[in-house]
């Protein structure tokens, strides 16, 4: 039998051929600065509006299929090259423009900030995404070049993205992975000064891997993507970049060697330095060892001696509320991939291993890359001020001796890109009524106060039309839907009559993973049929989402919602739309009047979707978890319950549902159609500007970006500089520290504490405290000895306790030390104290970090 022919193809690249006058649209097109400029989407959508969603919104693909005849048309017609000069301009403007980090931190001439993210959600031309972590990612960049953060960014380039939704003519989700053209986005390969691409080298236990890098221009910022699809790697190396999130355990450890170590080397191959990292999830994690790899091999220290400046100017960012969301590997795997790597470590195995178990003694435990990162940064933290919480109580056991509360895991809020979401009918009614600095100053309060200045009508005259568009929108995608799946003619006519422009639109849409409880809506069907099926005051549901392919219970609850959708009272009050993507995210945020949001507390980490709805005066009703724990108040939205959790989650899901349903009946439905002669509802009116105002200047990524670089990146920044400088002379001072704490802490002891008076104050008394401690050899400088005081609980415990230093008094013989500290009676009741020391050393990031403390 003869093997089939494959002939040999030569390939060569084709490129857009533009009259002169218009050829500035290759540079706009190439730089995703575009996504977030309602003008410059126009100047593309003008060439072909019809074209423009055929390419789903890319400019590179539009240039390039386009007939030339109507790209001569537009270089002959005043008024496009007159549109065209604008935004050029406008790109030049923003490129060159001083910006926050330029006014405030100009004097940081070698700053800079290398973000790594698994995903990147940019815009729906680039699916490089899956959800809500990749489009935080991709907000996280337009922040970066809107306030001028010297920040490159690093991802990996998947040749199929994530996937595309549809579903059976039973409601089941399917996937589909269509191939990427990568000649045909807004990328560029990366290139030698000789014209070459760029190409690193990653080791696995097979052979090397070569990666090709991209680069994706964000505004200022650059986003480097790595690229295994190349012809010298075998035909398994060359799927490590194939699919975000595919394939099992395995595929996803190389896929974090690329990622982790790849994306260090790629930045090194390119002679970027950056001073900060920061690990956006664990999925990056494997980049600081790489970091000590490097610095090992230019000295002749140890592991620990380089590890205390890589950890000085490590940032890691924890997403997810429970375990099951952390990458874990078998021993076994990681030494199959790690073992020849490990040496250039200057560790063992098992020292290697230990910097992944939660628990250090247990040989068995797998290898944590939420673990890794936490023991490789000094800059941890949460995204929303509950999730802080539960991270500190997740990971007790790193510090099993800190109290919860101290636990060295610190919170910043997420955020939203603002203009990426803002529908363009609310840009312009800003635009012509808020100050014109609130495009710069987006999280000044004041600016957005403005808002009240708004007419009403004028409000929801383009309320109204951005739910009409979302209206138009669900027809014309239901009715595509229904054609794919061979619909007959009557049906497909049935889409057109879908959902009401004028009703009242409650949105659903997320990844549907079970404990967002998409379906918590369909407990009570006599009632939702009920609020369905009032033609008075008609209500109507949108749901979207993607459930992850192994996530059958997810794909459960998309079923049960399609098919309840089809059944006669609900099918033009309820749709589902597949294939849920930044694009179908804009319509819906844009365009309902009510955006859902039904977790089971504490499962929400944040939550953003809720944040891109209130920028546009779209109100949330949620419950109390993720952000909204800090967002909520009654007049921007609902809450449904108080923030209680059950033990029982059947119990929980009752209540809730049936809380959701007292809202929607009293307050919601009822406030929405409260309308005066001139069928305008005012009190909606107040609280969706009560929500614009308080809510956007606080929940928006200028925001965040600014947090992370005063809060983390800056204070990285400088640690990082003093423990480098004289060849790493503290760093290595540090790790000495460290190493003499260890092995002398269990000597230390409290010998003595006495109380002044007798047990009974009265408030404004001070109690004096004296301590006589052991420091079996360190010296005062090494510790800080404290005072933890505060009110008692029922049961003798600190219901809430604060720290105070104690002074050194004096020496009292060999090793033994007088401390003295005093506790102010500020209020009355049953109040304790105890006497703790802690490691004190001055290059500490906190003195929790050892996670050492003797109570006393």
């Amino acid at each position: 039998m003869h093997e089939p022919f494959t002939p040999s193809i030569r390939s060569f690249q084709v490129f857009p051929d533009l009259p002169e006058p218009i050829a500035p649209l290759i540079e706009i097109a190439h730089n995703l600065w575009w996504v977030w400029q309602p003008d410059a989407v126009e100047l593309f959508r003008r060439l072909d509006r019809k074209l423009w969603e055929t390419v789903h919104h890319n400019p590179v693909k539009l240039l390039g299929v386009i007939d030339q005849a109507k790209l001569q048309e537009a270089a002959n017609d005043e008024g496009y090259l007159s549109h065209l000069k604008r935004v050029q301009e406008a790109l030049k403007a923003h490129l060159a423009d001083r910006a926050w980090f330029q006014k405030h931190h100009g004097d940081k001439a070698d700053f800079l900030v290398a973000y790594f993210s698994a995903e990147f959600g940019l815009h729906e031309s680039l699916p490089i995404y899956s959800g809500g972590l990749g489009v935080l990612a991709g907000d996280h960049l337009k922040s970066a070049s809107e306030i001028g953060l010297p920040l490159v960014a690093v991802g990996l380039l998947y040749r199929n993205g994530y996937f595309q939704q549809y579903l059976s003519a039973d409601g089941w989700q399917q996937e589909a992975y269509p191939e990427l053209d990568f000649y045909n986005l807004p990328i560029e390969p990366v290139r030698y000064a000789d014209g070459s691409p760029v190409h690193i080298r990653v080791d696995m236990p097979e052979n090397a891997v070569f990666c090709k890098v991209w680069r994706a221009n964000v505004g200022r910022v650059p986003l480097y993507l790595l690229d295994t699809n190349l012809e010298v790697n075998s035909p398994q190396d060359r799927e490590i970049t194939s699919r975000l999130y595919g394939g099992g355990t395995e595929m996803r450890i190389r896929q974090e060697i690329v990622l982790g170590i790849g994306g260090v080397r790629a930045l090194t191959e390119l002679n970027i330095k950056p001073t900060v990292f920061h690990m956006n999830e664990g999925h990056s994690a494997f980049l600081a060892l790489e970091r000590i790899r490097v610095m090992l091999q230019e000295t002749s220290l140890s592991f620990d001696e380089v590890r205390q400046q890589v950890m000085a100017t490590n940032v890691f960012t924890t997403h997810t509320p429970v375990p099951a969301g952390i990458d874990f590997f078998a021993p076994e795997l990681m030494l199959k991939y790690f073992r020849n790597y490990i040496p250039s470590l200057r560790l063992d195995e098992e020292g290697f291993l230990a910097l992944g178990r939660e628990n250090v003694a247990d040989h068995k435990q797998g290898f944590s890359m939420a673990v890794l990162a936490i023991r490789l940064a000094d800059s941890i933290n949460g995204v929303s001020q509950l999730h802080g919480e539960v991270s500190r109580r997740m990971w007790h056991n790193l510090w099993p001796q800190v109290p919860v509360s101290e636990i060295p895991i610190r919170h910043v809020t997420n955020g939203i890109h603002v203009r990426t979401w803002l529908s363009p009918d609310i840009m312009y009614i800003l635009d012509r009524y808020l100050p014109s600095r609130w495009i710069t100053h987006r999280t000044d309060q004041s600016v957005w106060e403005a808002v009240n200045q708004i007419p009403d009508e004028e409000l929801w005259r383009a309320h109204e039309r951005c739910r009409g568009r979302l209206v138009a929108f669900v027809r014309q995608a239901l009715r595509e839907q229904l054609a794919r799946r061979g619909a007959a003619y009557d049906e497909l006519a049935t889409a057109d009559s879908v959902l009401d422009p004028e009703a009242l639109t409650i949105g659903f849409a997320r990844r549907f993973a079970t404990y967002k409880r998409g379906a918590l809506l369909l407990r009570d069907m006599d009632r939702l049929r009920r609020l369905l099926e009032d033609v008075n005051r008609p209500v109507q549901f949108v749901f979207a989402g993607k459930a992850h392919p192994a996530d059958n219970g997810g794909k459960e609850l998309i079923r049960t919602i399609v098919q309840f959708a089809r059944q006669p009272g609900a099918r033009r009050r309820v749709v589902f739309i597949e294939n849920y993507d930044m694009s179908v995210a804009r319509y819906l945020v844009q365009g309902v009047d009510v955006w859902l949001n039904t977790p089971r507390r504490p499962y929400e980490a944040s939550g953003t979707s809720g944040m891109k709805a209130a920028v546009n005066g779209v109100l949330n009703c949620s419950v109390l978890d993720g952000w909204w724990v800090e967002g909520y108040q009654p007049e921007v939205g609902w809450a449904i319950g108080r923030g209680e959790t059950y033990p029982d989650p059947e119990l929980q899901d009752q209540i809730e549902s049936q809380a959701l349903y007292d809202l929607l009946e009293k307050e919601i439905i009822p406030l929405f159609y409260d309308r005066g002669v001139e069928n305008i509802p005012r009190n909606w009116i107040a609280r969706m500007k009560n929500c614009m105002r308080k809510l956007a200047p606080v929940f928006n990524t200028n925001r965040m970006v600014q947090e992370y670089t005063t809060k983390m990146y800056i204070p990285a920044y400088l640690r990082g500089r003093e423990l480098a400088a004289d060849g790493l002379k503290r760093s290595v001072e540090l790790a000495h520290f460290k190493n003499r704490l260890r092995s002398t802490w269990g000597g230390i002891r409290i010998a003595g504490v006495h109380a002044s008076g007798n047990g009974h104050y009265k408030v404004g008394q001070q109690v004096q405290v004296e301590t006589l401690v052991d420091l079996a050899g360190l010296k005062p400088e090494d510790v800080q000895v404290q005072l933890y005081a505060g009110p008692l609980n029922a049961s003798g415990t600190f219901e809430a306790a604060s720290p105070l230093i104690m002074q050194h008094m004096r020496e009292m013989g060999p090793n033994r030390h007088l401390y003295v500290g005093q506790i102010e009676c500020r209020n009355s009741g049953r109040h304790g104290f105890a006497v703790r020391i802690l490691p004190g050393h001055k290059d500490m990031a906190s003195p929790f970090e050892p996670g050492m403390i003797i109570w006393g």
